[in-house]
């Protein structure tokens, strides 16, 4: 029996959509009931791998509109670029969100370091540690240009920022993926109320930023499977976290954890299925 003409449509039309759906990022928003008692809301705007290239023109315009939201403090972790050249893109990109004075801090990613090269489908379905290779992208350049505007680069650093009016701790880290993750350059008990920050969502990491009191971890890298099947999720964490922690807001071994799915991928794998580009408006909220 010859398909009929809807069918046909319909196949064509879902074959075709890992394609289109890149190309419609979402703001989706999460409440996490983490603050101190006492406590009004803040608001954090998670960013994470853009995975930038010059002519990513309408996804940068897209991530500007988002200054409009007003957040409290805006958090990218990493991923930001695919080649050096838009280094100047990203800092134009992420300065728009850094103008009214609002508090930033980022960290790299693998990506930040490392030109991509295309992949291999069976590699990557595969857990491990990166290839073996010389970094080549000069990633200094990319985060100097956004210390400019106004961002703190969080690279194995611990400091204090003033949020709406409230102390908080900010602890960050270089990337889990390829082992440059150095935890005990910023060890110790969290004085007050504190965020992690890093790229790789390890677990080891996550239990490490758990044990010395933060609240809550940021992360990115995994793109939430990027290609996630209905009723199973993600295939691939890229890394050891549990499969159903690959995107959003949950609770378990190692504490609250926000994974963004990103808003970019690879040149080489330029698609996305039932995992839509997004950013996270999160709403800290009493409850810890």
């Amino acid at each position: 029996m010859r398909p009929t003409p809807l069918l046909a449509t319909g196949a064509v039309g879902l074959a075709a959509w890992p394609f289109v759906e890149p190309h419609l990022p979402v703001l989706r928003r999460r409440t996490v009931p983490v603050l101190p008692t006492g406590w009004a809301p803040l608001r954090v705007l998670h960013l994470s791998d853009l995975h930038l290239l010059p002519q990513h023109r309408r996804r940068a315009a897209w991530v500007r509109s988002l200054a409009e939201e007003g957040a409290d403090l805006v958090v990218s972790t990493g991923d930001h670029v695919s080649s050096a050249a838009a280094f100047p893109l990203l800092a134009d990109t992420l300065g728009a969100l850094t103008a009214d004075g609002a508090p930033a801090v980022f960290v790299p990613g693998n990506n930040d370091y490392f030109t991509p090269i295309r992949p291999s489908p069976a590699g990557y379905l595969r857990k491990g540690a990166s290839r073996r290779r010389a970094a080549d992208l000069p990633w200094e350049q990319g985060a100097r240009l956004l210390q400019e505007r106004g961002w703190t680069d969080l690279t194995h650093l611990r400091t204090t920022l003033q949020v709406a009016g409230r102390p908080v701790v900010l602890t960050g880290t270089d990337d889990a993926h390829l082992r440059r993750d150095r935890y005990g350059l910023v060890a110790g008990p969290v004085a007050g109320f504190g965020l992690g920050i890093t790229h790789t969502p390890q677990r080891a990491l996550l239990r490490a930023f758990e044990r010395d009191g933060h609240a809550l971890v940021l992360a990115g890298h995994t793109h939430g499977g990027q290609l996630r099947v209905p009723g199973l999720g993600p295939l691939v964490t890229n890394c050891d976290l549990q499969r159903h922690r690959a995107r959003g807001l949950t609770r378990g071994e190692g504490g609250w954890l926000h994974v963004s799915a990103g808003l970019g991928s690879s040149p080489y794998l330029p698609v996305r299925f039932c995992c839509r580009p997004e950013a996270t408006l999160l709403e800290l909220v009493g409850g810890r």
